[in-house]
């Protein structure tokens, strides 16, 4: 690709092929976090390395890295970093635009390769404008536009943004979007039984009958991180992953090594938690820690019980996040199912710079339409929590 225009007289654009061509302490630098250590391990350097490391993201795979990295024109330490992939296709992303591709490919545009600031395969919100300054974010974004515009690319998406970068982006002229997820939140609940108090009675005994039913046959479950997470655990997750993934995308996004390399590198932020028949594991999830917030992933069985998709998912985590002080579980993407659970609805942005006018305009008035349909939708499905209703 031919280089952007720099930002501002202060700054250079540079581009990556990896996040391993740039060191985990310049990069984790520039993530919220506590002494180096980001507060979402999604955004993590070793995340990155380990998704890309391993092939799961690649050019083969349609995603090929682009990190776009700022730098000062005296150099030094990267001043920002927006992590950022040329898509050839618009799988693993968990933000539908397929028609916008479509509409636009009809009227005899190119959408394809695009430029995705994302987690690949990850509906996790978090920082993608990684840079202590304000003016640094707005550098980002420039330089990001202008990376696209100088390729003839279609367009740029930052999909699961926070919300204070959206607003940033949205200042400067991206279009927003929004989308909901399913979030649970810790009251100061000191055991299951406290949460349990807060929901009304019908459904405080639906949940009671779900948890007892989903191990009746003598199932146990046991919570696995750091040393724990052996070659051999990690073969059994892999089965459990490969299975959902296949019914629901066809073919599994990450492959067997990325999982290795996760747990070299994060293993003291991932929980699997599995489901044992005796000795014999025939489920099981994987979550990652971050300083506040238990992120849920993924989930695969090898067996059908009732109700262990919801002991897993949603109970199991809301046991881990009150016995270790967690303010909230996010369960990813979609599931209205997950309203009964007590995971209630919460709103999800997504910033998108598209060059091509008409495109643009036609983008515009949907998202607009969009925007207020979500936000009713939500005030519908607040209604339907399990919490006791306050006079």
């Amino acid at each position: 690709m031919a280089p952007a225009a720099p930002p501002t007289d202060a700054l250079i654009p540079t581009t990556l092929n990896r996040a391993a061509d740039m060191s985990a302490a310049e990069w984790n630098a520039l993530v919220p976090g506590v002494d180096g250590v980001p507060d979402n391990p999604f955004l993590d350097h070793a995340f990155f390395a380990a998704v890309e490391d391993s092939g799961s993201a690649s050019v083969a795979t349609g995603w090929q890295p682009i990190h776009l990295v700022l730098r000062a024109e005296t150099g030094g330490p990267a001043r920002a970093i927006m992590p950022l992939y040329a898509k050839s296709h618009s799988q693993g992303e968990y933000v539908f635009d397929h028609g916008w591709a479509d509409a636009f490919e009809r009227a005899g545009g190119a959408y394809y390769p695009k430029l995705q600031s994302a987690v690949p395969f990850t509906p996790v919100t978090g920082n993608r404008l990684l840079a202590r300054t304000e003016a640094d974010q707005r550098a980002l974004l420039r330089a990001a536009e202008a990376l696209a515009d100088s390729n003839a690319i279609s367009s740029v998406h930052a999909t699961f943004i926070a919300e204070d970068e959206a607003r940033l982006a949205v200042d400067t002229g991206w279009l927003l979007r929004l989308d909901t997820q399913y979030h649970w939140s810790n009251a100061g609940y000191g055991t299951f039984e406290d949460y349990l108090l807060s929901l009304s009675s019908r459904h405080r005994k639906v949940m009671k009958r779900e948890r007892r039913d989903a191990l009746a046959d003598g199932l146990s479950v046991r919570w696995l991180t750091g040393a724990d997470l052996t070659e051999a655990v990690w073969d059994q997750f892999f089965v459990f992953y490969q299975d959902t993934g296949s019914r629901k995308w066809g073919q599994p996004y990450l492959n067997r090594r990325f999982f290795s390399l996760l747990g070299e590198s994060l293993g003291h932020r991932v929980v699997l938690m599995f489901a044992y028949d005796g000795d014999v594991p025939i489920a099981g999830t994987l979550s990652l820690v971050g300083r506040e917030r238990l992120y849920g992933r993924y989930w695969g069985a090898t067996r059908e019980v009732p109700f262990l998709h919801f002991e897993l998912c949603y109970y199991q985590a809301i046991d881990y996040a009150i016995a270790h002080g967690l303010t909230v579980v996010e369960a990813g993407a979609q599931g209205e199912h997950k309203l009964a659970r007590g995971y209630a609805p919460q709103t999800t942005r997504s910033v998108h710079h598209i060059g091509h006018p008409g495109l643009r305009q036609a983008v515009a008035r949907y998202l607009d339409q969009e925007r207020r349909q979500v936000a009713a939708d939500q005030v519908v499905l607040a209604q339907y929590t399990p919490f006791k209703q306050t006079p």
